[in-house]
Parts: C-alpha cells; structure tokens; sequence
C-alpha cells in the first residue's frame, strides 16, 4: 500500500534536513549551516505509533531570485506541495517571522492542503514562548520543537499522524498485475507503453526526461487486468539535477514499490551502464519480479540474442533469475512476449509449495553440502517454513541465525530455484534464532 507523503517546506537554513535525519533516525539529509545546503529534494520513510509514510526534504526558498538555480528550487518546492498529503511549514523561532516567511504561508494557504506550522529551534522554555507571534502567519497553532535537541518531535509526529489520510484513502487501485516499466532516460519507456497498448498513451520524446510523472493506464489482456505503470528516468544520484526531476526519482522509486512486477528497460545500442546497475539495485532491494527488456534490438545489427544474454548475465550477476525479452518498441518486435512473461513471473511469486516439499529440499541441501563448521559452534536449520507470497518469503528456524554466512544463504536459495522455480522473481529468506518470534 503507498504510504502518504509529507513535504517539509520553509525557506533556508531553518532546520528542514535536521529534523528529517531527526525523525527517520539516520543521517540523510546533508546540512550545513551555509543556507541553500539542500537544493534537491531527499525522502525517507518514518514509522510512528501504527503509522509509516514518506517524509520529503525540500530546498529552502529564498536563494537569490536572479539565479537560475532559484526557479529550479522553486519549481520542486511546488511540485512537492502539488504532490504532499500534508506539509510541515517549518520556520525559525529564534530568527522569528521573515518577509519570506510571510510570502511562503500565503503560497500555502492557497495549496488547500493541510499544512502543520513546525517552530523550530525552540531550544529552551523562554523561546517556546516567542512563538505566539507565528498566528501571525494564520497557518494555525504553531508546534515548537528542537530538531537539533530532539525536544517536542514526539508532539510534531503525533499531530502528522493526526492529520494523515487513512490508508484505505490513499491507494485505490483496481483489482490487477501491477507492472512498473523503469529505467534510466531515453531507452525507451514510454514508447514501449505505447507498443504495449497499441495506442498514443504517453508522450514519447528524444528528451530525456520527458516523463516527470508516472503515468497509470489499465489494460485488459485476455480477460485478466493489467496496470501499467510508466515512470520517469532514474539516473544515479549524482547525477540528479536539482528541480522536478529529483522529485521524479522519488515517483518512480514509489512506483516501484507499488508494482508486482518490473520490466526494467535497457538500451540495446549503448550496452549495460552504471546508471542500468542503479536502477536494477533498486528492483532487487524492493524484491520485485522482473524481466529484462532490451529494447532498440533493431539499432543493432552484429550482435545476436545469444552472445547479449551471455553479456548481460555477466554484468547483472545478482539477477541471474531475470527472464531477458529483446524488443523494439518503434517496429513492435518482441513485444507482444512482454505481457505473456508477466503473467509467468507473477504466477511464480504468488507460487506457495507445501511445507513438507520444502524442508526435503532443504534435508537434502544440507545432506549434500553442510554448513561450514564454526569455531565453537555450527550453523544447525531445524526447520524452514515459505511465510508468505509476492514475494515468496521463506523462514529458516536455527541454532544461531549469526552463522548464516551469504554464501551458504546464496547455495540454499539456489537448491529452493532448482527444485520450485520462482523465475523472474527475487527469494526473501529469513533465518530466526531458537526463541525469535
């Protein structure tokens, strides 16, 4: 289910970053006392008391307006205004009420979004008093808190969490195989949409970039639903410009997150890039299923699928159980294999074998090639259970879950592929110490 958003608005040097490292509970943010640190916008997600969503920082308004990077900035503020269930306006108490505050408020205030007017650096007793000049921005009672000292954060959450969508009202998405189309820019997305739906669906441009939103189109295939889910490109973080396209990158990230199943497009003509790496980190991470599309196969004429295969393997390695389909979305070669696969790859994660077929593999597995033996104590598997589906989830119950070395973890899911399947899908294994609920 996707988790509401929530956008920390407010002009530079406030604290915005701080209290996002704050309450995600980690360093994320960069700060810096020199104002404008943070131009691009940086998530995280915040559990509090039952209740996750997604925490945006956004750059502080007010660089210099004669700057081109301002309109930029200002740009993403708005995007994440336009996009947030809820925004947490955070000013400065021990710098009370500024022109730009005032001018930030009445941008708000048109919004018709709920808005939380977050007092920051109220260090002590004496400035939690100086906030009763904030009403003046008539954005409601102001919450003071210091994000530095971690004082009044539990206040500020409980009044997010008060204000917050329930889930139920936040995804309403029909009943269907979720499928998240995602890569880096201009290898083809939205053209291979529009090849999968036979219609004009998206625009389709030379530009990377085009697509800064997500795009949602249901389809029907031979009477089963279909959602497909067109995002914008993600580049490696470095290279992310400031403005609407690092809110991009979060969209995209939500996307998948959403999805079932990824189709993770690559460009035939320029090989496998760092940034193609990236993207595919994030499918493994998030234990999507996915299937590697090699699109623009018509712009390559001395390569055969064979000898791309055997290279693409080699260079994601971690996706070995990645089905590969070689297509053309501008000719439409190979894509009619796409939905078809889909459909196998979310049969193999829903797939649940019984309990009893799993622990022989797995007596088997250990009979063949044991654990290697620990210094006072080995690694013993007492018994392993598949908890849960999409993704397919296994529980080992052992001895000591710290003696699990990746590498005998790496052998057992390959004993669980060989014996199950579960092409085009990731295996989530987890291993319990005797007592661990």
């Amino acid at each position: 289910m996707q988790k509401p958003l929530v956008a920390l608005v407010g002009r530079q040097n406030v604290g915005k970053s701080t209290l996002l490292n704050r309450l995600a509970g980690k360093q994320i943010s960069i700060t810096h006392d020199l104002p404008g640190t943070t131009r691009d916008r940086v998530g995280a997600d915040v559990s509090w008391n039952g209740i996750e969503f997604t925490l945006i920082d956004t750059a502080g308004l007010g660089i210099r307006p004669d700057l081109p990077i301002s309109k930029k900035v200002t740009a993403q503020v708005e995007a994440a205004i336009a996009e947030a269930d809820l925004i947490v306006f955070v000013v400065d108490v021990q710098a009370g009420i500024t022109p730009l505050d005032l001018e930030i408020a009445a941008r708000l205030r048109k919004a018709h979004k709920p808005v939380i007017l977050a007092a920051n650096k109220a260090d002590n007793l004496s400035l939690e008093r100086d906030i009763t000049e904030f009403y003046e921005l008539s954005l409601g009672e102001p919450i003071p808190f210091s994000a530095y000292h971690g004082k009044g954060t539990g206040e500020l959450l409980d009044a997010i969490k008060s204000l917050l969508p329930p889930p139920e009202e936040i995804s309403k998405e029909p009943v269907a195989v979720k499928v998240a189309i995602v890569g880096r820019p201009n290898v083809g997305k939205s053209a291979l949409l529009n090849s999968l739906l036979g219609t004009q669906r998206a625009i389709v441009d030379s530009t990377p970039g085009t697509t800064r939103d997500t795009l949602d189109t249901l389809l029907d295939f031979k009477g089963q639903n279909v959602l497909l889910i067109d995002t914008a490109g993600i580049r490696r973080r470095g290279r992310i410009k400031a403005g609407i396209e690092q809110y991009s990158v979060l969209r995209s990230l939500r996307a998948i997150d959403r999805a079932d199943v990824i189709l993770l497009v690559l460009d035939a003509a320029e090989r496998v890039t760092d940034q193609d790496l990236h993207v595919a980190g994030y499918i493994q991470q998030a234990f999507k299923g996915v299937i590697l599309i090699v699109n623009k196969w018509d712009l390559v004429t001395e390569e055969n699928t064979t000898d791309w295969s055997s290279y693409l393997r080699s260079q994601l390695n971690f996706m070995s159980y990645a089905p590969i389909v070689f297509t053309s979305a501008i000719s439409g070669q190979g894509v009619d294999r796409i939905l078809p696969q889909v459909f196998e790859v979310y049969q193999e994660r829903i797939k649940r074998p019984p309990t009893a077929e799993v622990n022989s593999v797995i007596r088997q597995a250990i009979a063949a090639h044991g654990p290697a033996k620990g210094r006072t104590k080995s690694l013993k598997i007492k018994y392993a259970t598949q908890a849960e589906t999409n993704p397919p989830t296994f529980i080992f119950f052992v001895n000591d879950a710290k003696l699990v070395h990746f590498s005998y973890r790496r052998y057992l899911e390959n004993k669980l592929r060989e014996y199950f399947g579960f092409s085009g899908t990731p295996l989530k294994l987890i291993f319990r110490s005797r007592g661990e609920s």
